[in-house]
């Protein structure tokens, strides 16, 4: 796998979900995931998030609704975060959960909302 590509998804990653958040996925006591790491940070980070044609934003929306759709609470929690490191306020992921309640049905929407509250009071408590 090309460094230079893992390096600037590594970047992209830090940015958009934390740099602690980075440095325990890479960290000593993760290395049986590596492999999956540096393909996540080349292939997600860097291919797909590093591309010109859509904005963070955006691309923060889109997660909301998958990581939602996909009930990936974990996941969606991280990118709760990541999405207001890209700009989203709490009314936006608000709006995003609530189109997902419509479309991906009312148990997902209802677990996607309490994880957004535990997230936002974690936030609100560092």
């Amino acid at each position: 796998m090309d460094q230079e590509a893992i390096d600037a998804g590594l970047r992209t990653r830090a940015e958009v979900l934390g740099l602690a958040h980075v440095q325990q996925s890479m960290g000593a006591e993760a290395d049986f995931s590596r492999p999956l790491e540096e393909l996540v940070s080349a292939y997600c980070w860097n291919e797909i998030w590093n591309r010109p044609g859509l904005d963070r934003r955006t691309r923060s929306a889109i997660n909301l609704a998958m990581l939602t759709a996909l009930n990936r609470p974990q996941q969606l929690k991280l990118h709760i975060q990541g999405a207001l490191n890209n700009g989203l306020g709490r009314t936006e992921v608000q709006e995003v959960l609530l189109q997902c309640a419509v479309y991906c049905g009312v148990p997902a929407g209802m677990d996607a909302f309490r994880v957004a509250r535990e997230t936002f009071a974690e936030l609100e408590k560092a």
